[in-house]
Formats: C-alpha cells, structure tokens, sequence
C-alpha cells in the first residue's frame, strides 16, 4: 500500500460519515415532507378547497413534489456514492489483508533462509568430506609404503659391501715440507 493510499483512506471515510449524515438528514426531510403531503391530502377529504385556494395549495403540492424529486434524486446521488465508496473501501480492505498476508509470508521465508542455507550446504559438504577423508586415507597408506620403502632401502644399502677405496703406496710417498725451519 502506497503513502497516498494510507493517506486518503481516513480522507475517504471521513467523507463516507458525512455523506451519511448528509443522507440521513435528507432522509428525514423526506419523512418529514411525506407525512406533511399525506396529511394535507388523506387529512382534508372533507373539505373541499374554494377554487383560489385549490390554486395556491396545487401550487404548493407542485413545488413540494419537485422538491422532492430533488431530495429522491440527491439521495439516489448519495446512496451511489456510498455504495461506491463501500466498495473503493472493501477492496482497499482486500488489498490490505492480500499485502499483510504476503508480508508474513516473506517474514516466515526471511526467518527460514538461514536454516535452509546450512541445510544445504551440509548437503553439500558431505560429499566434499568423504573425498577428504579418502585423501587422507590414501596418503596414510602412501606414507606408510614410503616409510617401508625407505627403510628397505636403508636396509639393503648396509648389506651392500662396501666400495673398496684405492689405495695408495707409501713407497713413493715424497715428504712433505714442513716450515718449521723457517
């Protein structure tokens, strides 16, 4: 619902009450004004008006009958209005309720979101954390067939006999100065 909505709706309503009081006041005019007519027609059956008379008072039904016609066709205006503006109100009222519901709606989904986040993500890591596992049993069992290699080797290599050096002849052996003499 928009600013100018939530701002014309107490507008509305508030035009709504003084239709209504404008509608019932007329209303009771035209009570007033009928029971008035109904007393001056049905009230003197006997008496029989002198003719100038009969003018004026037919004079007076006419004007009455016009006013109200005018009445009948303001409250026909008025009760058109209100019914239109009961139904501009229901529908705001629907529009309403619609916009409340989907707000709550997206509240629960904003609330959840972190739960179905690290739902699936867990999905996710599982099969991340058996090729770990894995990995790391397969370079366990790597490091063991290193360490069993390196010590077979170290093994075979003391066993080698060992590489017979030269060997030099101290026959020819010259002296080697010395400057001590010096």
């Amino acid at each position: 619902m928009t600013a100018t909505e939530t701002s014309t709706l107490p507008n509305v309503q508030t035009e709504l009450s003084r239709l209504r009081e404008d509608l019932h006041m007329r209303d009771q005019l035209v009570k007033q004004l009928s029971q008035e007519l109904f007393r001056l027609v049905k009230g003197n059956s006997t008496y029989v008006p002198k003719p100038e008379t009969s003018s004026r008072q037919m004079e007076e039904v006419r004007l009455l009958r016009e006013q109200l016609q005018d009445v009948e066709q303001q409250v026909k205006f008025y009760q058109e209005q209100i019914a239109s503006r009961d139904g501009e109100i229901y529908q705001l009222r629907q529009s309403v309720q619609e916009l409340s519901d989907r707000s709550r709606m997206l509240e629960q989904v904003i609330q959840e979101l972190p739960q179905i986040y690290r739902q699936k993500f867990a999905e996710r890591m599982i099969p991340v954390r058996d090729k770990v596992a894995m990995l790391q049993r397969e370079n366990r069992q790597l490091h063991a067939e290193l360490r069993s290699v390196s010590y077979r080797l170290a093994v075979k290599n003391r066993n080698i006999t060992r590489i017979d050096l030269p060997s030099f002849d101290r026959v020819g052996v010259a002296s080697i100065p010395t400057f001590g003499s010096i």
